[in-house]
């Protein structure tokens, strides 16, 4: 299933350059028309998304993907952004924790590159503003790419000669570490994802899911509350609020108050270079967004990530906790892990075992078509271990102890059910509006 080289450069098209840059040659200046974009993204949102002036460029987006892939821009010549964010696995790397240079584990899960460049903001913590921040700091993470600073990078890249002679080429100068990023961020930014079989049922075609996923569609909006952060809609199609939540993860593995207390002592606010440290190297990840904000209310909070192709890009959670969605839907019944900080919507779902299994299927369902047969694989795996389920509590699941609030409304599905509406429930898709015959 791996995507061969250059696979996403020949639909690049259109799409990245830079800020502030040279003026390209003018086979390389960038447009603003979107290159062809999958049902599940609209131009609209493309174009809301990529900055002016960074639309790719063909020449930079191949440059992008040749970096993405190096393994001689981290420290001993052992890892690349791949290395974490491998294509064929979804832009991620299947493991709870990923490691970096001298097998030195991190302490967050790799989160997918597919659909980043709608992110609102990059990281697990919102810590980079851009893609091209983004890009820049696992390179200088010494549990990551472990390369000391931006001087040595750009020296050893321009002791690389093919890379002088593409980036005289794409740029019009010497490599320098802000062009490299910008190339990086180009090939991201190629990494839209939006074909699911979900996609074909919302735009009219009724047979696309089963009656079984059709359901978790509707328990997902209904009962089990999913849409409170991961709504889908026209203007929303990643499934994710970009918001920052804390839902109990590592409540159960922290004392928050007198980390956070110790935290406050600790982190120089708008240090990004410190933040991505601590993020990955320290006792104070867990801290979340609260290490950017130092604001009390973000202690153990994390981004709400995109439900898209969520079936091959387990493990979940900022920590890859949680192996399975059955391990997720079970967390989230329960109500999550009751700490000072627990975000406000949570609490018990009350949700029933054919209900997580339909919920499970549907989300299986956002999973790109171009990843079939891994998401055949990661649900056969998954389901196989349905019944080893640690986070399974059904006694504060149904409220039979604790005090985790009421359930949520289980509407009446015969008189309005979400999985029969329109296009995301309320916008009818164009293709369903019957034509006007002319008079």
């Amino acid at each position: 299933m791996r995507l061969p080289s250059g696979v996403v450069t020949v639909l690049a098209v259109v799409l990245n350059s830079g800020v502030g840059l040279a003026a390209s040659p003018p086979s390389q200046q960038a447009s603003s028309t979107p290159p062809p974009l999958p049902p599940g993204v609209s131009a609209t949102l493309w174009r809301l998304s990529v900055p002016k002036g960074l639309e790719p460029t063909p020449e930079r987006v191949a440059l992008g993907e040749k970096l993405f892939r190096d393994k001689r821009l981290s420290v001993d010549n052992t890892v690349a952004c791949m290395t974490c964010h491998e294509p064929e696995l979804g832009f991620t790397d299947g493991k709870p924790l990923s490691e970096g240079v001298k097998q030195q584990k991190v302490t967050r899960n790799s989160p997918t590159v597919l659909n980043a460049l709608f992110n609102a903001t990059q990281f697990w913590d919102g810590r980079a503003g851009t893609l091209e921040d983004q890009a820049k700091l696992p390179i200088l993470n010494p549990r990551e790419m472990g390369m000391p600073d931006a001087d040595t990078v750009v020296k050893k890249v321009r002791g690389i000669p093919e890379y002088v002679t593409d980036f005289q080429k794409v740029f019009g100068r010497e490599p320098n570490f802000d062009d490299l990023a910008v190339a990086i961020a180009a090939f991201e930014r190629m990494q839209f994802s939006g074909d699911a079989r979900f996609d074909k049922f919302i735009m009219g075609d009724s047979k696309a899911l089963t009656a079984s996923e059709k359901n978790g569609w509707a328990l997902f909006n209904g009962k089990a509350r999913c849409n409170s952060c991961h709504a889908g809609n026209a203007v929303s199609p990643l499934f994710s609020d970009q918001k920052f939540h804390n839902i109990g993860v590592a409540a159960h593995k922290q004392d928050f108050v007198t980390l956070a207390r110790k935290g406050v002592q600790v982190v120089r606010t708008g240090d990004e270079k410190q933040i991505d440290e601590l993020a990955l190297n320290s006792e104070f990840s867990e801290l979340g967004r609260f290490l950017v904000t130092k604001q009390e209310n973000d202690v153990g909070s994390f981004k709400t990530p995109t439900l898209r192709n969520v079936g091959i890009t387990g493990p979940y959670m900022h920590d890859g906790s949680l192996a399975t969605l059955w391990d997720v839907m079970d967390h989230y019944n329960k109500g999550g892990v009751a700490n000072p900080f627990l975000d406000g919507g949570m609490q018990r779902l009350g949700l029933t075992e054919p209900e997580i299994d339909d919920l499970v299927a549907f989300l299986f369902t956002l999973t790109d078509t171009k990843f079939d047969k891994l998401n055949k694989e990661q649900l056969a795996k998954q389901r196989a271990r349905k019944n080893t389920r640690p986070e399974r509590d059904t006694a504060i699941a149904m409220g039979k102890k604790g005090n985790l609030g009421d359930l949520a409304p289980n509407p009446d599905l015969n008189a309005k059910n979400p999985a029969d509406l329109g296009f995301y429930g309320d916008v009818t898709p164009a293709s369903a509006v019957p034509a006007v015959k002319p008079r």
